[in-house]
């Protein structure tokens, strides 16, 4: 877990849902595809897992949010779809707080599951690929923030 950050359990209204579904999703995809090519740059995701990746596609769904990221893994690069792949070979759904709590290491994606607050479908073993390559990122240490300084 992040030191200092915790994310409360939280879903959406609605209206973000309803709303997030009518905007270009493309954007997400990029944003995704972009940090995830950064963080391979970066040397957080292991190459040789990243291989293994190569010529799938996922789809990250924020479901309190309306909104979808869809990409594939080519050329040792994440590439952004501009339209969702009708069987991606991995999808994961979630809300936003699920999300931010795995991002921030608060929970890990196996509690999430069996608490039915992530879902996973699609082509399991590539799903432990993608779990063990997530849990195995070491995050660079940050230092403490304050947001209010006296």
């Amino acid at each position: 877990m992040i030191q200092g950050i915790t994310i409360p359990d939280f879903k959406l209204p609605g209206v973000f849902a309803t709303i997030g579904a009518h905007l270009p999703q493309w954007p997400h995809s990029l944003a995704l595809a972009t940090a995830l090519n950064a963080a391979a740059k970066i040397g957080l995701l292991p190459a040789d897992s990243l291989e293994r990746l190569a010529g799938r596609s996922f789809v990250v769904e924020v479901l309190d949010a309306g909104g979808v990221a869809s990409f594939a893994c080519r050329d040792g690069f994440f590439r952004p779809l501009l339209t969702v792949p009708q069987a991606p070979d991995l999808c994961f759904q979630a809300n936003l707080s699920a999300f931010l709590q795995l991002l921030t290491r608060q929970e890990d994606p196996d509690t999430l599951f069996f608490k039915r607050e992530l879902s996973i479908t699609g082509d399991t073993e590539l799903g432990l690929l993608v779990k063990n390559m997530l849990d195995a990122i070491e995050w660079p240490q940050l230092p403490q923030l304050s947001l209010f300084r006296r």
